[in-house]
């Protein structure tokens, strides 16, 4: 690995025990390769249970929704485009232990790859200091995504189908938003950027609505590039 320090920052927990967070960036294409190193898929298994408890748990304490809204919520946010998402975030991919064919061939930034090592990686936070620990960088790297969905479960959801097609690019947007304007008639600009450049730009009365209209915008040009 090059900086674990760096990646567990970005993350939100220091491992009391590093050889997990090591067995989580270890994929099987490099376990074939070197003798005695374990891939991650365990602690992808786990970790995938992890993520799903504390998202299910969100749900329900915070959104008085039905059960099939809670699903289709659940399934939105626990998913590989948001893992891979968080994954390209936090700068996962430049510490994962790859095999030389996987390397060759873009591994650190296949968004598969980048799902099931983040999972991993939930998974060994878990192991490490348990659920408390788990819920907190849930909650920090995926509370957004929860609250947004849960807020509007049936609503057309550009920055998700934006987040979404840029995540196989290996890229991710980021939004920056200024208001204008009195208290009473409050109008919000934004601009989503993806690899520094300006993709789209929008504005409406709200923070959100203000978003996905910029990432409406990118969309429209995504399709038409």
């Amino acid at each position: 690995m090059g900086d674990p320090t760096a990646l567990e920052a970005s993350l939100g927990h220091r491992f009391t025990d590093p050889l997990l967070l090591h067995r989580a960036l270890v994929h099987r294409s490099y376990s074939a390769e070197v003798e005695g190193e374990e891939p991650n898929e365990r602690l992808e298994f786990l970790g995938d249970a992890v993520l799903g408890l504390i998202v299910a748990d969100a749900l329900y304490d915070g959104w008085n929704l039905p059960e099939g809204q809670m699903a289709k919520v659940r399934a939105a946010v626990v998913n590989e485009t948001s893992l891979a998402a968080v994954a390209t975030a936090i700068g996962l991919g430049s510490e994962l232990l790859l095999g030389r064919g996987e390397e060759a061939t873009g591994g650190r930034t296949k968004p598969s790859i980048l799902a099931d090592a983040m999972e991993a990686v939930l998974g060994a936070v878990y192991l490490d200091a348990g659920l408390d620990a788990a819920l907190r960088v849930v909650l920090e790297h995926w509370g957004d995504l929860i609250t947004e969905r849960a807020a509007a479960p049936g609503r057309r959801d550009y920055k998700t189908r934006l987040q979404e097609i840029l995540a196989t690019r290996g890229l991710v947007p980021s939004y920056e938003v200024e208001g204008s304007g009195p208290d009473h008639a409050r109008l919000f600009e934004a601009t989503v950027r993806a690899d520094g450049d300006v993709i789209g730009r929008g504005s409406g009365t709200s923070k959100k609505r203000a978003e996905q209209e910029a990432a409406e915008e990118a969309l429209a040009a995504l399709d038409d590039a």
